[in-house]
């Protein structure tokens, strides 16, 4: 988005001078920093243009630890991937999930998921984590706004979301937020149907092509065991910054439990390759969910649907 346009091909020699790092700021504040840039190829001012980046962000609150101008100068791998992480949570989601709490009644989101297996805001690595910017609570306190949104978007659609990573592996739930924002644009039965591949390629591809959201992902980053949390949340608020109508909407009080009918419902036969996405008929309307059981096992042929969490 500069002018003119930089292009990245390597993220980390390409960040070794300090320009494309001042430049995404620039584009991301909307301040100017390029013109403190000075082209060198000295160690010495290229040093400098990067101490005056990570000056920016300290300035604008983004508290940097154990991150220094030297190791993004050394290209260290781990920590450019930790400072841009928390560029990306800082500008993008921390910002949008803000505005959810504006738009709320009720904005108490200061605690987040309990247990090891709900923190979604941890960098993955040790090296990583001993680097985070943002406090690990307004990390917790940002993506569960975004979850709750997600979740308050799809259910309206029979998908459940419960966290950034499985929930997403069927591509039910990003086609459920595309329907959210049009919902010509997709048929949840069909994507019953379909495999999860399938249903990926359709959504990134309509999100790009129809909704002019940037496809930063392919199938082959969701479809396996552990899909990286980080990338999904990056892609998800994406919807959320080019939609922004669709912030307050249904937005009341983010932690108030989603209420599902209790009913008894039958489960639709389904080949095994597509047991995990079961059809759920009730005598008022037809929802679709997503049910996990051990694939060792067929099928339950009846699933009771409750408002707890198990």
């Amino acid at each position: 988005q500069c002018k003119p346009p930089l292009k990245v091909k390597d993220l980390f020699i390409d960040i070794q001078d300090g320009k494309i790092l001042m430049a995404l700021l620039e584009v991301l504040s909307g301040q100017k920093l390029m013109h403190e840039y000075k082209s060198s190829t000295h160690r010495i001012f290229r040093l400098n243009n990067i101490a005056k980046a990570l000056k920016f962000l300290e300035d604008s609150n983004v508290k940097l630890v154990s991150i220094d101008a030297a190791e993004i100068a050394d290209g260290n791998s781990s920590l450019v991937l930790g400072l841009i992480w928390n560029i990306i949570l800082f500008f993008q989601i921390k910002e949008l999930t803000g505005n959810l709490n504006r738009n709320s009644s009720s904005s108490s989101l200061s605690s987040g998921p309990s247990g090891p297996e709900s923190d979604t805001s941890h960098p993955s690595t040790p090296s990583v984590e001993r680097n985070v910017s943002v406090t690990v609570k307004d990390q917790r306190k940002a993506i569960r706004a975004l979850l709750i949104w997600v979740q308050r978007k799809t259910r309206k659609y029979g998908v459940a979301v419960q966290d950034f990573a499985s929930s997403w592996r069927s591509g039910l739930a990003f086609l459920a937020i595309i329907k959210a924002i049009d919902t010509t644009l997709v048929d949840m039965k069909q994507a019953l149907e379909k495999s999860a591949r399938e249903n990926l390629e359709d959504a990134f591809s309509i999100a790009q092509n129809k909704l002019g959201i940037p496809r930063l992902l392919e199938p082959e980053d969701i479809m396996v065991e552990s899909p990286d949390e980080q990338s999904i949340v990056t892609y998800v608020a994406q919807f959320l910054e080019h939609f922004p109508e669709l912030e307050g909407e249904d937005f009341t009080d983010p932690d108030k439990e989603l209420p599902i009918e209790s009913t008894y419902v039958h489960i639709k036969d389904t080949p095994s390759e597509k047991e995990s996405k079961i059809l759920i008929l009730s005598e008022s309307e037809e929802n679709m969910y997503t049910v996990n059981h051990e694939r060792s096992h067929p099928a339950p042929p009846k699933v009771h649907i409750h408002d707890t969490p198990e």
